[in-house]
């Protein structure tokens, strides 16, 4: 049997000699810390329900929850007034402010306006709030799931 390039290839196995071989399967990269051997790793769904349960995960998810849902309900309402208002106050939409720039552009450019301003406070709030302790957490799981076979159970 002969390669792409024509020449014969080598029936003989590959060689396991190399140190570099396999020096990622060979635990390259893990702490040496070991478990013992009668002591079986935690699965890892119980090792996540164990996350979701405690303080840390249910402050970071607090934290979320007091920005996301009244920044959302307020953007959501300023939307739904902008869009009734222009169903339902055409006159008032179309009244002019300044040349050829009325209300409705006015509402319209700011909700462009808002949803710019919300990306912003949304990644602020993030990065200061929740983004250490969400890494934290993240870290201490795969710790936990460290000793499962690659984190599935």
């Amino acid at each position: 049997m002969c390669s792409s390039d024509g020449r014969p290839r080598d029936a003989r196995p590959p060689r396991y000699d190399d140190p570099w071989y396999d020096a990622l399967a060979s635990g390259w990269g893990e702490s040496d810390v070991t478990v013992a051997p009668d002591t079986a790793p935690p699965a890892a769904a119980d090792v996540y329900l164990e996350v979701q349960r405690s303080a840390a995960f249910q402050e970071v998810r607090s934290r979320y929850r007091r920005f996301a849902l009244p920044t959302a309900a307020a953007f959501l309402t300023w939307y739904v007034a902008y869009v009734v208002t222009a169903t339902t106050a055409p006159g008032l939409m179309a009244r002019p402010v300044a040349g050829a720039v009325n209300v409705a552009m006015l509402a319209g450019l700011g909700q462009f306006l808002t949803t710019f301003l919300l990306t912003w406070a949304y990644t602020r709030h993030a990065r200061l709030r929740r983004d250490r302790a969400a890494l934290e957490l993240r870290w201490d799981t795969q710790e936990l799931t460290r000793g499962t076979k690659g984190g599935v159970a």
